[in-house]
C-alpha cells in the first residue's frame, strides 16, 4: 500500500531557539544528532522563518530578541550551509537583517550577529552579496555613530568574495569604493572605515591616498576621546604597507596644526596617548620611524610641537635614539643658519626673510611647548628631552651659534637648551638627579670652550631653584674635587656659579674654601689663577647683598624669567676677608699674573664694601714697603720687581698694578664712601672701632697717600737713565737689555697710574691749580714716551707694544662668557674713561694753540705755558689716541657685571665728541701744513705725523661704532657725535632736511651722521690724499649704511658711484675701498649693474683695445694705476654673490624635493613663494653671468685669471644643479622650463661659454710663449688644477641641458658650442678597449670649429646627448679643483682618477641624479 510523505511539522521561533541550544556542542563534544529538522530544509519554510524575524524586531526589547533568534538560526544553518535550500535561506536572512538593521538598536548584540554572518558569507552567492552591499551603501546617509556602521564590517570579506568569484568583480568593488569615497562621511562612519580599511587589500596607492584625504578631512570632527583609537588604527594600517608616508604626514599635520591650537589638558592627554601609540607602532615596524625622520628632514615647514614630541618619543626606540636627536638638532641649526644668512643677504626679498624669521620662531616655540607638555601622559619622553637639551648645549661650541638674536625676539641655541633643561628640572622631580649628573660629566669631559654653556645651565638652576639644588650638594662636592684638574677658566667659573648656593649652605662654603686652599699650593699657574679668582669671588659674595647680579651668568632679562627666584640671605656668618687673609697673603708670593688678579679683586672689594678700605691697606702695606723706601732720597725698587731665571727675564712684581690698586682705593675713599660706613666693620663682630683702630687705619691711608705724592715728585725730577741703570749686573748684555725693557715697562705703567690720578684731580681743580696739573701731566706724557722707546724700541703703537710685552701665554684674552666677568682677566687699563677724556681735551687745547697764529698764542699765560714745547703737542695727541684705542677695544671684552666695568669704563660714549673734534682739527691742520709749508722738510714730516694721528683718531671712532652696533648703543653715540659742530657742505643741505623729518630716531641719527659728518669728511680727505683715513671712513660708512633701509642706502650708493666717477686717484687701496663702497651700498639688482658698468670701463684699459693711451674712462677712478685693484675688487664681490648661490641652490633643491613628495605641507601657498624665490635666483644668476662674461674679455693677471676660472667653475656647478632640478623624476609630470630659465641658458651659452673657451685657449697659448719665464711652471701647475674642473663643470651643465631638452622638447642648446679647449676627450665606448692615443692626438683638427657650431636639433641632439654621457679621459695628471663649499658635498660628481687607467674612463651619474 503506497503512502504519501506528509509535510514537515512547522517550528515556531521558540522551537528554533530551543533546537539550536540542543544542537550546540557541550563539553567540547558535538551532539550525536546533528541533522537539521525537515522544516528548515524545506524552501517553503523560508517565508515563515523570516516572518519570525520581523515579528521579533517589533517586540519591546528587539535587540536581544532578534539577536537570540538570528544567532540560533545561523547556528543551525552552519550545520549544513552548502545545502541549496539552506544557502538560499542564508541569503534571504542576510538580506532581511540588513533591511531591518536601521530600526534595531545598535549594540553588542547586533555586532555579535554581524560577526556570525561574516563567518558564513562564503556560502552566499555573489549576486546576493552585491544586493546586500548596494542596500547597505545606499543607507550611508543614515550612519551617524560608529555603531550605526556595523554592517560595513561585512564589506571586506564581501569585496574579496566578489573579486574572486567574477572576472569583473574588481570593477564592481572599485565602483562601490569610489561611490563611498565621494559621499559625505559622518564621524562615526569615518571611525568604522578606518578600522576595516586594513582588510581592503585591493586598495592601490592612488585610491589609498584618496581614502586618507577623506579621513584627514573629517578627522577634525571626531571626538577627542576617539582620536587615540583612530590613530592606532591608522598606524596599524600603515604598518601593513598602506601609504605609510601619507599616514604619518596626516597624523603630524592634524595634531600639529588643526588640534595644536587647542591648549586644554584633555587635548594634551590625548596627544600623550597618541605618542605612546606611535612609539609602540615604531617598535613593531621600524619603517614607520624612517618616515617620521624623513618628514622633518625633508622640510622644516613640517616642524611643530607635535613633530618634536613624536621625534622625542621615537628616540626612545633604541634603533632611532641617535638619529631622532640628530635630526632635531640639524633642523634647529639649519633654521638658525638660514635665518642668519637671509638676514644679511641683500638680494633676498623681505617677505622671504620674514618667512625664515617666522620659521625659527615657530621651531623655538615648538620645542619649548613639547617640553612644557611633557608631563601630560608623555613621561617616557623625559630622557630624550634631557639628551636633546645637552646636545644643543654641546652644539653651541661646534658652530658659531652664539649669534645674538634678542633684537628679533629669538632665544638662540644656547638659551633654548637652557630653557628646556630648566623646565625639565622644575616639572619632573625624577629628572633632577640625572640633570645634575650630566652637568658634572659634561663639565669634566668637554673641552673648556664647550663647557661654558653647561656652567651657565648650572648657574641658572642654582639661581632659579636654590632650595631644590640644596639636595644635590653631595654631587656638587664631587665636582669640586676636580677643581685642581680642570682648566683654570672652567674651575673659576664653576665656583662663581655655585656662589648663590654657597650663601645658603655653610657646609658647601667650607668645602669650597678647602678646595681653593689646596689649589693655591699647586704648581700649575692656571690653577693658582683660578684659586685666586675664586677667593675674591667668595669674599665678594659675602659682601654683596644679593645672590645674583655681579656673579650671574645671565642677563637681567633671563633673571626676570626665573619664577622661583629665591631670597637668599645676605651674610654667610662671618668676615671672609679676615678669615682668608692668609690665603690672600700667599697670593702675594705667586707669579705676577696672580698678583694682578689679586690687586684687581681688592679694588672690587672696595667697590662692594668701602668700609674695609683700612683693612685692605693694612694688608698691602708690608708688601708695598718692600719696593718703596723713604729717606733722604726716595727709592723706588723697580729693579727688585724683575728677576732672571735660566737666561729669561720675568716680571716678578707688577708694581704698576699695585699702585693702581692703591690709587683707586684712595680715590674711592676721598669720595666719602668710607666715611658713610665707618662703623660697619665693628658691627660685623659686635663691637665698635676704638680710637686706636681708627688711628691705625688712618696711618696706613696716610702712608699710601704720601707715597703716591712722593713718587709723582720723584718721577718728575728723576733721571731716567739713573733709574733704568739700576738693573745693571754681571749678567750678559742681552739679559741686561731685557731687564731694562721690563723696568721701562713697569715704569710706563706707573706713569699711567699717576696720569689717571692727575686727570681725576684736574676735574675738580681751580684755574691756577689746573695749569699746574696740566704742566705736570705733559711732563709725565713726555716721560711715558721716553719709557715707551726703551720698552719697545719703537714709537708706533706704544700702548699695544707695552701690552704685548706684558702679555704671556696665559694672558691671552679669552672671552669665556661675553657679557660676564672674565675668568682670567686681561690687563685692565690704568686710565679711566674720564681721565682719557681729560687727556683728549688737553690734546685739543694744545693742538688749537699750536695751529693758531703768534698773536693768539700770546693772549694769556695759560696758552703760552702750554705751547712752550711744540713737541709735547704731538706726544700727548699720540698718547691720548693710543690709550683711547686700547681703552675702547678692551671695553668690549670686560663683562657688564664686572664691578670694574663701571669704575674704569663708565660712559665710554663720552669719548666720541672729543675724538671727532680732534679728527676735524687734524684734518684742517693737514691742509695748512701741505699748502703753506710744502717745501719745508719739517713741515712735510709734521703733515705725515698729523695724517697718522688722523688715521688713529678715525680708527678709534670706528672701534666705538663697531662696539656700539653690537651692544645696541649706537643711537646715543651718534647723538653725541652729531652735537659736534660739523663741516658745512652745501651739496647735502637738502638731503639733511629730508633726513631730519624721519620719524625713526635710530634711522634719522644714522642718516644725519653720514650726511653731516662722513660724506663731507670723506670729500675733504680725498683732496688731502689721506689714503689710510679714507679707507677707515669707507669702512665706517659701510657699517652704518648696511643698517639703513633700502631707500636711504641706495642714495648713498649713488653718491659713492658719483665719487668713483669724479675722483681721479691713482691709489689702488682707495680705489678698492670706493668701488666696494659704491657696490655694497647699492641694493640688488643695482649693485651688479654698477659692477658691470665698471667692468665695461675697465675693458678700456685691460681689454683687446687697451693699447690706445688717449682713451678716457667715465669713471675717473679707473685708470692705468688702479685697473688691477679694481679688477681684484670686482672679482671678490662676484665671489660673494656666488657664495650666496651655494645656499640658494641648496634651498632650491630642498624645495624641489618637498614639492614632489609632500602632501599636507603645500596647502597655504608655499609653492607660489618657492616659485618667486626661484625666479629671483635666476635673475641674480643672470646678472652674475653678464658680469663674468665681461671678465672673459679682459686681460687678467695670473692670480686673477686663476681666481676667475675657479669662480666660473663654481658657477657652472650651480647651473648644473639648477638644470637637474628642472628635470621631473619618474612618475611626475614634466613641466616646461620657465621663460626666465630659458633666457638664462641662452645668455650663458652665448656670452659666457663660447668666449670662455677662447679665454682658456689664449691663457694656454701665453703659457707656451712664456715657457722659459720665471715661475711659469708653478703657474701651469695651478692652472692645471682649475682648467680641467672648469671644462668638466661646463660639460656636466650641458649634459643636464640635453636631458631637459629631450624631456621638454625645448631646444635649450641651440646657442651652445662644443668644447675646443679641454683636458678631457669624449671617447667612443667601442674604442675604449683599443690602444690608447697620445695625449695631444686629434683625429680631425680642422673640423673642430664646425663641430662646435652644431645646433642641438634632430639627430644631432640625440648624438650630443649620448656623447655627454660617454667616457671622459683626463689628459693631465692633476686632480680637479677642490670643493669650495661644504653644502655641495652631496652633489659632488664622481670624477675619474688622475691616472690614465682604461677601467676608470667612464663617468657615471651620481646617486643623487637618479633621485630626481
Amino acid at each position: 500500500m503506497a503512502t504519501t510523505e506528509s509535510p514537515a511539522p512547522p517550528l515556531s521561533d521558540v522551537d528554533i531557539v530551543r533546537l539550536a541550544q540542543l544542537k550546540q556542542p557541550t563539553n567540547n563534544h558535538l551532539q550525536s544528532n546533528v541533522s537539521l529538522p525537515p522544516f528548515l530544509l524545506s524552501s517553503h519554510s523560508h517565508k515563515s522563518l523570516l516572518s519570525y524575524l520581523h515579528s521579533r524586531a517589533t517586540s519591546p526589547s528587539p535587540s536581544s530578541a532578534v539577536c537570540e533568534y538570528v544567532l540560533s538560526l545561523l547556528s543551525l544553518i552552519s550545520l549544513s550551509p552548502e545545502t541549496p535550500s539552506v544557502s538560499s535561506l542564508l541569503s534571504s536572512l542576510l538580506s532581511s537583517y540588513t533591511q531591518i538593521f536601521p530600526a534595531l538598536p545598535h549594540d553588542s548584540n547586533s555586532l555579535k550577529t554581524i560577526n556570525f554572518f561574516n563567518t558564513l558569507l562564503i556560502h552566499v552567492p555573489s549576486d546576493d552579496l552585491k544586493s546586500v552591499i548596494d542596500s547597505v551603501a545606499s543607507n550611508l546617509s543614515g550612519v551617524v555613530t560608529v555603531d550605526d556602521a556595523q554592517l560595513f564590517d561585512l564589506f571586506p570579506q564581501c569585496f574579496e568574495l566578489i573579486r574572486n568569484a567574477e572576472e569583473k568583480g574588481g570593477d564592481y568593488v572599485n565602483s562601490v569604493v569610489d561611490k563611498i569615497l565621494e559621499s559625505k562621511w559622518s564621524k562615526g562612519f569615518l571611525l568604522r572605515m578606518v578600522s576595516i580599511a586594513k582588510d581592503f587589500s585591493f586598495f592601490n596607492k592612488m585610491r589609498g591616498k584618496g581614502f586618507l584625504e577623506k579621513v584627514f578631512a573629517g578627522i577634525k570632527n571626531v571626538d577627542l576621546m576617539d582620536l587615540p583609537s583612530l590613530v592606532y588604527q591608522l598606524l596599524v594600517l600603515a604598518s601593513k604597507g598602506f601609504n605609510k608616508r601619507e599616514v604619518i604626514e596626516g597624523i603630524v599635520w592634524f595634531f600639529g596644526t588643526e588640534l595644536g591650537s587647542k591648549m586644554t589638558s584633555t587635548v594634551r592627554q590625548v596627544e600623550g596617548t597618541v605618542l605612546l601609540h606611535v612609539n609602540f607602532a615604531v617598535k613593531q615596524d621600524p619603517s614607520l620611524g624612517k618616515e617620521v625622520m624623513w618628514l622633518v628632514k625633508a622640510d622644516l615647514r613640517a616642524f611643530n610641537h607635535f613633530t618634536v614630541a613624536v621625534l622625542l618619543s621615537v628616540s626612545r626606540v633604541r634603533r632611532f635614539s641617535e638619529s631622532s636627536i640628530a635630526i632635531l638638532k640639524t633642523a634647529l641649526l639649519t633654521a638658525y643658519r638660514d635665518y642668519k644668512f637671509t638676514k644679511d643677504c641683500k638680494w633676498i626679498p623681505d617677505d622671504i626673510k620674514k618667512e625664515y624669521l617666522t620659521s625659527v620662531k615657530v621651531i623655538e616655540k615648538s620645542v619649548l611647548r613639547a617640553v612644557n607638555e611633557s608631563n601630560y601622559g608623555r613621561e617616557h619622553t623625559v630622557p630624550s628631552i634631557l639628551q636633546f637639551g645637552f646636545v644643543l648645549l654641546e652644539s653651541v661650541g661646534e658652530e658659531n651659534c652664539k649669534e645674538k638674536c634678542n633684537s628679533n625676539g629669538l632665544l638662540g641655541i644656547e638659551e633654548l637648551g637652557i630653557q628646556m633643561l630648566k623646565t625639565l628640572f622644575e616639572v619632573h622631580d625624577m629628572a633632577r638627579n640625572e640633570i645634575i649628573e650630566q652637568i658634572k660629566l659634561h663639565i669634566l669631559s668637554l673641552k673648556p670652550e664647550l663647557s661654558r654653556p653647561i656652567i651657565r645651565l648650572l648657574c641658572h638652576l642654582i639661581q632659579c631653584y636654590p632650595y631644590p639644588m640644596l639636595e644635590h650638594i653631595p654631587r656638587l662636592k664631587e665636582l669640586l674635587d676636580y677643581f685642581t684638574f680642570m682648566d683654570g677658566k672652567v674651575a673659576s667659573h664653576l665656583v662663581r656659579a655655585l656662589l648663590p648656593l654657597i650663601r645658603l649652605s655653610r657646609d658647601l662654603q667650607d668645602y669650597t674654601i678647602l678646595v681653593v686652599r689646596k689649589a693655591i699650593f699647586r704648581r700649575e699657574h692656571t690653577v693658582r689663577l683660578a684659586a685666586t679668582n675664586s677667593i675674591i669671588d667668595l669674599i665678594l659674595a659675602e659682601k654683596h647683598p644679593t645672590g645674583g647680579g655681579l656673579f650671574s651668568f645671565q642677563d637681567s632679562s633671563s633673571q626676570a624669567s626665573c619664577s622661583q627666584q629665591a631670597d637668599i640671605p645676605c651674610s654667610m656668618g662671618g668676615d671672609l676677608f679676615q678669615e682668608l687673609s692668609a690665603l690672600l697673603q700667599r697670593c702675594l708670593y705667586q707669579q705676577a699674573k696672580v698678583k694682578e688678579v689679586l690687586y684687581q679683586g681688592l679694588v672690587k672689594l672696595i667697590l662692594v664694601d668701602p668700609s674695609i678700605g683700612g683693612l685692605v691697606f693694612d694688608f698691602l702695606l708690608p708688601h708695598f714697603l718692600q719696593f718703596f723706601k723713604e729717606g733722604p732720597d726716595i727709592q723706588l725698587g723697580v729693579s727688585s720687581c724683575i728677576k732672571s731665571e735660566s737666561g729669561k727675564v720675568l716680571i716678578q712684581e707688577p708694581l704698576d698694578c699695585l699702585l693702581s690698586c692703591v690709587s683707586w682705593i684712595l680715590l674711592l675713599q676721598t669720595h666719602g664712601k668710607t666715611d658713610q660706613l665707618s662703623d660697619s666693620i665693628g658691627a660685623c663682630f659686635g663691637f665698635s672701632l676704638s680710637q686706636e683702630n681708627e688711628d691705625g687705619r688712618n696711618l696706613s691711608n696716610e702712608v699710601f697717600s704720601s707715597a703716591l705724592l712722593k713718587i709723582r715728585k720723584f718721577l718728575k725730577a728723576a733721571d731716567l737713565e739713573e733709574i733704568l741703570g739700576q738693573t745693571h749686573d754681571a749678567s750678559s748684555a742681552a739679559v741686561h737689555e731685557e731687564k731694562r725693557k721690563c723696568c721701562a715697562l713697569i715704569l710706563s705703567g706707573v706713569v699711567e697710574v699717576l696720569l689717571n690720578t692727575i686727570a681725576m684731580d684736574l676735574e675738580k681743580a681751580t684755574d691756577q691749580k689746573k695749569v699746574e696739573l696740566e704742566k705736570e701731566l705733559i711732563q709725565l706724557v713726555d716721560l711715558h714716551d721716553s719709557l715707551a722707546k726703551d720698552a719697545c724700541n719703537s714709537r708706533q703703537s706704544n700702548v699695544s707694544k707695552r701690552l704685548n710685552l706684558r702679555a704671556t701665554a696665559n694672558d691671552t684674552p679669552d672671552n669665556v662668557d661675553s657679557g660676564n666677568t672674565k675668568l682670567i682677566q686681561e690687563h685692565i687699563p690704568f686710565l679711566a674713561t674720564s681721565s682719557i677724556y681729560q687727556l683728549l681735551q688737553i690734546a685739543l687745547k694744545l693742538y688749537r694753540s699750536e695751529s693758531s697764529d703768534a698773536e693768539a698764542t700770546s693772549q694769556n699765560h695759560t696758552q703760552s705755558s702750554l705751547t712752550k714745547a711744540p713737541k709735547s703737542c704731538s706726544k700727548i695727541v699720540s698718547f691720548a689716541l693710543n690709550i683711547a684705542l686700547h681703552h675702547v677695544k678692551s671695553s668690549a671684552v670686560v663683562g657688564n657685571e664686572d664691578p670694574l666695568k663701571k669704575l674704569i669704563y663708565g660712559e665710554i660714549n663720552m669719548l666720541g665728541p672729543p675724538l671727532l673734534r680732534l679728527t676735524l682739527l687734524l684734518k684742517s691742520g693737514s691742509n695748512v701744513a701741505t699748502s703753506q709749508k710744502k717745501k719745508e722738510s719739517k713741515a712735510k714730516k709734521d703733515a705725515e705725523e698729523r695724517k697718522e694721528h688722523l688715521h688713529l683718531a678715525l680708527v678709534c671712532l670706528k672701534e666705538m661704532i663697531t662696539i656700539s652696533l653690537c651692544s645696541s648703543r649706537l643711537t646715543g653715540l651718534l647723538e653725541n657725535l652729531l652735537s659736534v659742530s660739523q663741516l658745512e657742505y652745501a651739496g647735502f643741505c637738502d638731503e639733511c632736511d629730508l633726513a631730519s623729518e624721519i620719524n625713526d630716531q635710530d634711522i634719522r641719527n644714522k642718516e644725519l651722521f653720514i650726511l653731516k659728518i662722513l660724506k663731507p669728511l670723506l670729500t675733504e680727505l680725498m683732496k688731502l690724499s689721506a689714503f689710510r683715513s679714507i679707507e677707515v671712513l669707507c669702512d665706517i660708512m659701510l657699517m652704518i649704511g648696511h643698517k639703513l633701509p633700502c631707500k636711504w642706502r641706495n642714495s648713498h650708493g649713488a653718491w659713492a658711484v658719483h665719487i668713483c666717477k669724479s675722483s681721479d686717484t691713482t691709489n689702488s687701496t682707495i680705489a678698492k675701498s670706493l668701488v666696494r663702497l659704491a657696490i655694497n651700498l647699492s641694493s640688488p639688482p643695482t649693485d651688479l649693474l654698477v659692477a658691470q658698468d665698471m667692468l665695461k670701463e675697465l675693458l678700456k684699459f685691460m681689454g683687446p683695445n687697451s693699447g690706445d693711451p688717449l682713451q678716457a674712462s667715465e669713471y675717473l677712478l679707473i685708470n692705468q694705476s688702479t685697473t688691477s685693484a679694481v679688477a681684484s675688487c670686482l672679482l671678490q664681490i662676484t665671489e660673494t654673490v656666488i657664495v650666496d648661490m651655494d645656499w640658494a641652490t641648496r634651498k632650491l633643491k630642498t624645495a624641489s624635493q618637498v614639492a614632489q613628495k609632500a602632501t599636507h605641507l603645500n596647502q597655504n601657498g608655499e609653492h607660489n613663494s618657492g616659485l618667486a624665490f626661484e625666479e629671483n635666483l635666476y635673475s641674480r644668476v643672470k646678472a652674475v653671468v653678464e658680469l663674468l662674461s665681461s671678465f672673459v674679455l679682459t686681460s687678467l693677471k695670473d692670480t686673477q685669471a686663476e681666481h676667475f676660472l675657479r669662480l666660473t667653475a663654481r658657477l657652472y656647478k650651480h647651473l648644473a644643479l639648477m638644470s637637474r632640478l628642472r628635470i621631473a623624476p619618474k612618475g611626475h609630470k614634466q613641466l616646461l622650463p620657465s621663460l626666465q630659465f630659458q633666457k638664462l641658458v641662452e645668455l650663458t651659452c652665448k656670452q659666457l661659454t663660447v668666449p670662455l673657451y677662447n679665454f682658456v685657449a689664449e691663457m694656454q697659448q701665453a703659457q707656451q710663449e712664456n715657457a722659459n719665464s720665471k715661475g711659469i711652471i708653478n703657474k701651469i701647475k695651478r692652472e692645471n688644477k682649475c682648467i680641467p674642473d672648469l671644462i668638466f663643470q661646463i660639460e656636466d651643465y650641458e649634459k643636464y641641458l640635453i636631458r631637459l631638452s629631450k624631456a621638454t622638447k625645448v631646444n635649450l642648446l641651440r646657442h651652445a658650442k662644443r668644447s675646443t679647449s679641454r683636458d678631457f676627450r669624449i671617447l667612443d665606448p667601442t674604442t675604449v678597449a683599443g690602444a690608447e692615443d697620445p695625449p695631444n692626438y686629434d683625429p680631425n683638427p680642422n673640423n673642430s670649429d664646425a663641430n662646435g657650431n652644431e645646433s642641438v636639433n634632430g639627430d644631432s641632439e640625440d648624438n650630443e646627448g649620448n656623447e655627454s654621457e660617454k667616457a671622459l679621459s683626463p689628459q693631465c695628471g692633476s686632480p680637479l679643483a677642490e670643493e669650495e663649499s661644504e653644502c655641495d658635498a652631496e652633489d659632488r660628481a664622481c670624477v675619474p682618477n688622475v691616472k690614465r687607467v682604461k677601467s676608470s674612463r667612464i663617468v657615471h651619474d651620481s646617486d643623487d641624479e637618479e633621485e630626481v
